[in-house]
This record gives C-alpha cells, structure tokens and sequence, in this order.
C-alpha cells in the first residue's frame, strides 16, 4: 500500500478533504476552489486540491441539487429570450416561421438538419438539441 493511503482515517482526522454532507461544508469548500484556482501559477499539490474539491464539490451539487433535463423547445426558447431575439429570427434554421412556431408548440421535432442549424447558430453541442427519450 502507498505511504500516502497508509492510513486514510489519520489524514482526515487531521483536517484533509472528506465528502461534503451539508450546504455549510459546501460553502466552505467552494471558498477554498475559489481560493485555489484564483492562484497564477498553483504548484503541483495545489492541483490536485483543486481537482479532489472540483470532484467533492459536483458530487454534492449533483445529488443534492440535479437539474432537471429540459426539452429542445424549452432550451430554444431560453437561448431566443436571452439573446432578445424574436421566433422570426430562426426562420433561416426552421425554414419558415410557422415550422418555428410547430416546434416551440411541441406540434413538430426536430429534423437532424435543423440541429445541426441550431448547433452552428448558438455555438452548443448539437446532443443540447437531441431529446432523450
């Protein structure tokens, strides 16, 4: 075994990284990454603090706050409204505005053309557009 797993239960008693358990531990965690990756030029160990928080920090967050998966339609309307554009503006993507306004009804899916347009228009990943079923 690793001198430095020799005795994991030791190296947590002595204050290292352990699994966080409630939204106060969260937040004192976050304040270290935050500390840790403001750093200009972090030495090797301090990598590795950042990478385990980053690890610790997302495990808690997934479990204790998951995000809801959002359909095509929602997230296309999101990014219209967030970029003060109007439905009109996604007729070059969809063809016409009544396909437009198929799709943010939920009258019509989309075709892998129109996510592959979609992909390039809003620079995501085209699996953003792609429903899971």
């Amino acid at each position: 075994m690793s001198t430095v797993l020799a005795n994991p239960a030791k190296m947590i008693a002595r204050g290292a990284p352990r699994v966080i358990h409630n939204d106060g531990e969260l937040e004192t965690y976050t304040a270290a990454l935050f500390e840790l990756t403001a750093l200009e030029n972090p030495s090797p160990s301090e990598l590795e603090a950042i990478e385990l928080l980053t690890l610790l920090v997302e495990r808690y967050e997934q479990d204790r706050y998951p995000l809801p998966a959002a359909d095509a339609a929602s997230i296309v309307r999101f990014l219209i409204k967030s970029q003060n554009r109007m439905q009109r503006d996604l007729i070059s993507e969809f063809g016409s505005e009544s396909a437009v306004s198929m799709f943010l009804s939920g009258q019509r899916k989309l075709t892998l053309d129109q996510v592959r347009r979609l992909s390039a228009r809003f620079k995501l990943p085209a699996d953003v557009f792609i429903e899971r079923a």
